[in-house]
């Protein structure tokens, strides 16, 4: 496929495009036996597409700890409950995963706020921000990647609802499992498309140093001997 994306795109351009929806399968999971079925499930394929979700808080303090993972296989979506389980090693295995890359946006920040419940060492992730420049996106939220690859908007409006709630409503299942499979769904549309990298500038040319104004040395004449006159000797 030849490349048809776009550099940027406007927000009012995203709002008036089609939803993008996860057609598979959601399972949510808040108990380790059930835990243990699903990563073994995700450790069967080479990509999975990778997100957290945090009950957002809406005074300044520290930040509340991860709520919800989303690790996505095309089919099959688990939404790991960490409000109510632990990240527990079958999970732990999964993010250490090097034969199972995780694909998703701006991951550094989830990986580091997943950490805080517990210590693991990730390997395996593939950040769509990192890569998309080689197919001419400079974009780099969700929202607008989608738009530009998919031509279909990503929407945000469970983005702010309670991820710690007893339990979720279908609406935010719903989210939570589109913004892990969609990256997925990103990825496995440019590698089908031919790359376009954005373009590098040029560098500027070096400056030329400013000449310095030449100093001239002041030269003092000599005063010319004046030979005594009869007339200067009676004065």
């Amino acid at each position: 496929m030849k490349n048809g994306f776009r550099e940027n795109i406007e927000a009012d351009e995203v709002a008036a495009m089609p939803p993008v929806r996860f057609e598979g399968e959601v399972v949510v999971v808040d108990t380790a036996e059930d835990a243990v079925r699903a990563c073994e499930d995700l450790l069967q394929y080479p990509l999975i597409g990778f997100d957290t979700e945090t009950r957002p808080t809406f005074k300044a303090g520290p930040l509340n700890k991860v709520a919800l993972l989303q690790l996505s296989t095309p089919h099959t979506c688990y939404l790991f409950r960490l409000c109510k389980m632990a990240l527990v090693k079958p999970v732990i295995k999964v993010l250490e995963s090097k034969t199972t890359v995780k694909i998703g946006a701006d991951i550094g920040n989830d990986i580091k706020a997943l950490q805080q419940l517990r210590h693991f060492r990730p390997d395996g992730f593939l950040d769509l921000q990192s890569i998309a420049g080689e197919w001419g996106v400079a974009e780099k939220s969700v929202r607008k990647m989608s738009a530009i690859i998919l031509g279909q908007r990503v929407s945000k409006a469970q983005r702010l609802s309670n991820w710690e709630a007893t339990s979720l409503t279908t609406a935010q299942c719903s989210y939570a499992a589109t913004d892990a499979w969609v990256c997925l769904r990103m990825h496995e549309v440019l590698q089908k498309t031919d790359r376009n990298p954005l373009p590098v500038p040029e560098p500027a040319p070096p400056k030329e140093k400013a000449k310095k104004p030449r100093r001239y040395k002041r030269r003092y004449r000599k005063k010319p001997s004046v030979t005594p006159t009869d007339e200067t000797r009676e004065k």
